[in-house]
């Protein structure tokens, strides 16, 4: 038998939309008006492997042994029942009967805005305010556009219908194809006098304002939708959908991971030996924070459901304190002798060295991290 996979140049195992792709493209080179005379045999055996295996039960007879396209083999050789003319028509003259006239409303786009917010507002969430410059509705016109006291009138060359017929010539020859109307550009209606604030689009571009419901918990990158608040369509058709894309800009204090917030607390190293109780400003206020005696450089106090708010969630991250013992460096003569006596009753006026493997800090690691580092 012959092998029209080979023919089509495809494997056994293709999906029908690959054969289809294949047929269409060799259907191009191969057609007489491109290739000449030479070239209409091979024609006729891309469109008879074709016929063959684009048909789910001849593709399977011909799997079997059967070939249903040759003489008495079931369908018929050349042109038989099941071969695609619809393919035909949609790979020279790009596409089938239209369906009628294309409305003039049709949807508008979507549209992106970036709006910057504080770290406050990604914590707790809030309205805002936005100026947005988007396309709407052309309040001289409605959305039709046409000038008032107009109207739009039936085309008449497509008389209504969007599309008009015409013949052209091809290997199966006078072939009756449809298009839009050039006239119309396939509306099936013209606008003879368009409106003069829009040019017949029926929109026009203005700024107005909106309120945005930030929750709480977005973060750089967060979308919220406004629906049918994008660009109004053509023709005053419905408005797409707005994404607002929040930027959180960086805080002066407070370092956000997540939904938790990282912070440096100074200490004094006689407070951190001998324990305090010290006030710290938060996003909540006032906050008491607990040292206990000893307390070591690079140690973390947790303050909970002091962070940020879980997006779509009920609840808070937590606000983590990095202690940072801060070592004196100048005393005056009593507070030498003080620290000196201190050395000599802990026995330390001499300490061994004893060097141990560098631990940074999680806030170190943090903060490398944020540099580049």
């Amino acid at each position: 038998m012959t092998d029209y996979y080979e023919i089509l140049g495809v494997e056994r195992d293709a999906t029908p939309e690959q054969i289809k792709k294949a047929y269409r493209r060799l259907a191009r080179e191969l057609h007489p008006d491109v290739a000449g005379a030479e070239g209409e045999e091979k024609f006729k055996d891309v469109a008879r492997a074709y016929e063959v295996l684009s048909n789910r039960d001849k593709r399977e007879q011909y799997d079997m042994g059967v070939d249903p396209s040759a003489p008495g083999g079931g369908a018929g050789a050349g042109f038989g029942q099941g071969f695609g003319f619809q393919d035909i028509f949609e790979t020279f003259f790009g596409g089938g009967q239209a369906s009628g006239p294309v409305p003039r409303a049709r949807r508008g786009q979507d549209a992106l805005v970036r709006m910057d917010i504080d770290l406050t507002e990604a914590t707790f969430g809030g309205k805002r305010e936005l100026q947005v410059d988007t396309a709407v509705v052309c309040g001289t016109c409605g959305g039709n556009g046409c000038r008032p006291g107009t109207d739009v009138r039936t085309c008449e060359v497509c008389h209504g219908q969007g599309n008009v017929q015409r013949v052209a010539r091809s290997f199966l020859g006078q072939v009756m194809t449809t298009a839009p109307c050039a006239a119309c550009q396939g509306f099936g209606t013209v606008i003879p006098e368009p409106c003069a604030e829009c040019s017949g689009e029926g929109r026009v571009r203005s700024r107005r304002s909106l309120t945005v419901n930030v929750p709480a918990g977005v973060d750089t990158g967060t979308r919220i939708k406004l629906s049918s608040q994008g660009e109004v369509g053509p023709g005053g058709g419905p408005a797409g959908d707005l994404y607002v894309e929040i930027r959180e800009k960086a805080h002066d204090t407070f370092v956000r991971r997540g939904d938790d917030l990282h912070c440096t607390l100074p200490v004094p190293v006689t407070a951190a030996a001998l324990g305090t109780v010290l006030e710290l400003s938060t996003l909540d206020g006032q906050q008491e924070i607990d040292l206990r005696p000893g307390t070591q450089p690079g140690e973390v106090v947790t303050l909970k459901g002091l962070g940020v708010g879980h997006l779509h969630a009920n609840g808070r991250g937590d606000l983590n304190v990095h202690i940072d013992v801060q070592v004196p460096t100048s005393l005056d003569e009593e507070q030498t002798e003080l620290l000196r006596k201190l050395a000599e009753l802990r026995d330390e006026e001499r300490p061994d060295p004893r060097l141990a493997a560098a631990h940074p800090g999680v806030f170190s690691r943090l903060r490398d991290k944020f540099a580049g580092r």
